[in-house]
């Protein structure tokens, strides 16, 4: 049986947040297998707050790992959802 993993991702600044997110995300660039970033942006002002969603392949303990480590980041949200098939 196999599993796919989607977490959620919400950044409440991200200014102050978003570069530990990403050097984490680069760091397990091997299970993310899609990536969508989103957050409000307007003619000339973007919000502070931003939401990733990340769908997760391969080795399920480094989901675990990842998940793990984002959610000690001061400022982050983080959700799961899962799959079977």
């Amino acid at each position: 049986m196999g599993k796919i993993r989607v977490l959620g991702i919400f950044i409440h600044d991200r200014k102050k947040e978003a570069g530990e997110v990403q050097r984490l995300l680069t760091g397990f660039g091997c299970v993310i297998k899609t990536r969508l970033g989103l957050h409000d942006a307007f003619d000339n002002d973007c919000s502070d707050r931003g939401l990733i969603l990340l769908e997760l392949a391969g080795d399920q303990n480094l989901w675990k790992d990842l998940e793990e480590k984002l959610t000690k980041i001061e400022g982050i949200t983080v959700k799961n959802m899962d799959f079977e098939y």
